[in-house]
């Protein structure tokens, strides 16, 4: 099972608020069996905490640190909003990166992800794309 693929982006998603769009990156992950269904709960808890914006209209929701019993496998998904969501305090979100990882793997997805989406030029490109392969692609694929 690779960690990103076209079944779990969602291009062109339309939400009402946050909580929405973190629910549709955590069932991409659940549909895909990386995550039981307890995860997208532990999602919405971490986003409680801290919010997951990381800036450049990028947010990266993942759960809490209590949440690993509840992960089968290394897993991203994409939610991609073009008309954004807003993220509280004046951020909003075009792109969400829904992750789950086993063991310490989360932290190479979100050096990667965060040195990709520090590129305002990039995330832009990332939000343009109707294509979920080539979005893919552009990101590094199964490397991601």
């Amino acid at each position: 099972m690779t960690m990103l693929s076209a079944e779990k982006v969602l291009l062109n998603a339309k939400v009402k608020d946050k909580r929405e769009a973190i629910e549709l990156a955590g069932q991409l992950l659940v549909k895909s069996d990386h995550v039981s269904a307890e995860y997208v709960a532990k999602m919405h808890e971490r986003e409680e905490e801290l919010s997951t914006w990381i800036g450049n209209g990028v947010a990266i929701p993942h759960g809490t640190a209590d949440s690993k019993a509840y992960i089968h496998s290394t897993g991203i998904s994409v939610v991609q909003i073009p008309d954004g969501v807003d993220f509280g305090n004046g951020n909003t979100a075009y792109l969400l990166f829904g992750i789950a990882a086993k063991g310490d793997d989360h932290l190479n997805i979100l050096a990667r992800l965060a040195l990709l989406c520090s590129d305002e030029e990039s995330v832009k490109k990332m939000v343009a794309f109707n294509n979920a392969d080539a979005l893919i692609s552009f990101i590094g694929g199964d490397e991601a």
